[in-house]
């Protein structure tokens, strides 16, 4: 699945929101406001990283049979 930056874009503008209209009505403290938008934030960029393709041209990268490292001597690819 290729990256999804307008979806990271949203997440981040929730979350800045919410941040914004913290006001402790909620018995929230501002440190826990922030906790949460901590942890909110590395799962939304956790999330964007991991939806990534990766390209690698050629025959690439090998993995070995059984599982293992993979191998390969290419220098170049992509994310998308």
């Amino acid at each position: 699945m290729a990256l999804n930056k307008p979806g990271l874009q949203s997440d981040i503008d929730t979350l800045l929101n919410a941040l914004l209209a913290f006001d402790g009505s909620s018995g929230q403290t501002q440190a826990d406001a922030i906790t949460k938008f901590k942890t909110d934030l590395s799962d939304a960029i956790d999330t964007f990283v991991k939806s990534a393709t990766v390209t690698v041209p050629g025959t690439g990268l090998v993995a070995p049979t059984g599982g293992g490292p993979v191998t390969g001597t290419s220098t170049t690819g992509s994310l998308s």
